[in-house]
């Protein structure tokens, strides 16, 4: 079902990429924008996540320069029988995270050295899971790859001024259509990018809060993620809007609140789902159930993080309880970080 849903999403960028072309060159702008749109597509099923990696600044990071990031993310892949995806971390204050890659084979995960200055390791845990959910339901390739079109025919767009409308180009549509290239384009483009976000955050997040055992966690991380990116700026993202929808939560936000536009759901909506997740773990059977938490490869540690927070109450809080403090200080990588 999820190929079949990423072929139809696919598609229809596609032929909207082809729509704006003839809407600027006529019948030969079509062609030209389908062997774009062909070009653009092969592009980003190789090297899409390269390109958003690069666009945030992303630095690789291991067990030796990140350990107890990298064992997060190591035993949370683990747990969902996935291969460990590549990690990394974006200096960058705004609480956030984001998976790109083509398939599970070749996924990364990226999160903010602001995410971990400000969440605890359990909430960072839930992020960390989220964004395998989405490796997982592959839709990482899907969602990076209507990233670079949106992008595309945004720019098309912005052509359209200069380009369309010209006697010689074939286009039956005049200034009609390029007033449509212009405007109506990329209010379209964002629309279908918005479809892809909005429907797969949820399924994420139930799959995400399955991973880690622990829909609470997620709940206080969404809450946190998202008053912090209303106060933070994030300014690569800002030059990047096409590649919004990929976070967790919208980190466009701190500018930008108009719901009508947001290319995720409502947090709120989300939290209130993870809460009654958790109230049906309690009282179903899924609630004895439930796999083990994830443990980091020394199973001798004396309890730790993971073992405090494995004991769920017998009756979850109508609020998320307040999770422990943040471990890591100012450098959440260890004494050899990149940013040390």
């Amino acid at each position: 079902m999820n190929t079949l849903r990423t072929a139809m999403l696919l598609a229809a960028m596609t032929a909207l990429f082809m729509g704006v072309g003839y809407l600027i060159g006529g019948s030969g702008g079509m062609v030209i924008a389908l062997l774009i749109a062909a070009a653009m597509n092969l592009f980003s099923y190789w090297n899409a996540d390269k390109m958003v990696l690069s666009m945030n600044r992303a630095v690789e990071v291991d067990e030796r320069n990140a350990p107890e990031y990298y064992a997060i993310v190591q035993s949370l892949a683990r747990q969902a029988g996935l291969p460990m995806p590549k990690t990394y971390l974006i200096d960058n204050p705004q609480p956030n995270a984001f998976a790109t890659g083509r398939n599970p084979q070749n996924a990364a995960v990226a999160a903010t050295t602001g995410l971990l200055q400000q969440l605890s390791h359990e909430e960072v845990a839930a992020v960390m899971a989220h964004e395998l959910a989405h490796v997982q339901h592959r839709d990482t390739l899907t969602m990076t790859i209507v990233a670079t079109l949106a992008g595309a025919i945004s720019m098309l767009g912005n052509f359209a001024f200069f380009f369309g409308g010209n006697r010689d180009n074939n286009n039956s549509f005049g200034i009609i259509g390029v007033l449509v290239a212009m405007i109506v384009a990329p209010f379209a483009a964002m629309i279908v990018q918005m479809a892809v976000s909005r429907t797969r955050e949820y399924e994420a997040d139930r799959r995400g809060a399955e991973i880690c055992g622990q829909p609470l966690w997620l709940a206080s991380a969404l809450d946190k993620i998202a008053r912090g990116a209303e106060r933070i700026r994030n300014p690569d993202a800002e030059r990047n809007p096409a590649t919004a929808h990929l976070f967790i939560i919208n980190p466009l936000s701190g500018e930008r609140m108009d719901s009508l536009f947001s290319t995720h759901p409502s947090t709120d909506n989300r939290i209130a789902a993870l809460q009654a997740m958790a109230r049906d773990m309690v009282g179903g059977a899924s609630a004895s159930a439930r796999p083990p938490m994830p443990r980091q490869a020394d199973e001798q540690r004396p309890s730790g993080p993971w073992g405090k927070a494995a004991q769920q109450p017998e009756q979850p809080p109508a609020q998320p309880a307040p999770p422990k403090p943040n471990p890591w200080g100012r450098n959440p990588t260890g004494p050899k970080g990149p940013w040390s």
